[in-house]
């Protein structure tokens, strides 16, 4: 893959990974635990880009933090928020429009 090609991917995964992140803390997890479940859905995500997502998110207000420090290494959980749940639903809504219209624009452009 090329540099150009990987910064198209980048641009492509930034909102799909803030929904992703918004999906995925329902439940309260810490960056490692999510790193992992992403993982385990089948997608993958490096450190140095999930970590600054969930910095913005819980600057934006859409994720709430805490940490854990009952245990030897101190673990800051994040959770989706009450404006995070109105946001995400906003964004997928988004999302499955963008989805419709490329599937029609592709469906015309294949049978044209």
């Amino acid at each position: 893959m090329s540099i150009k090609d990987s910064k198209i991917e980048v641009e492509m995964n930034r909102g799909f990974l803030q929904i992703m992140v918004l999906l995925a803390l329902e439940t309260p997890m810490y960056g490692y635990m999510m790193l992992r479940f992403i993982e385990k859905i089948g997608y993958s995500v490096e450190e140095n880009t999930l970590y600054p997502i969930l910095r913005r998110l819980e600057k934006n207000g859409w994720l709430s933090s805490r940490w854990d420090v009952e245990h030897d290494r101190p673990k800051k959980y994040y959770e989706i928020t009450e404006e995070g749940k109105i946001i995400r639903n906003k964004l997928l809504g988004i999302r499955q429009k963008q989805t419709g219209v490329i599937s029609k624009l592709m469906k015309e452009v294949n049978n044209g």
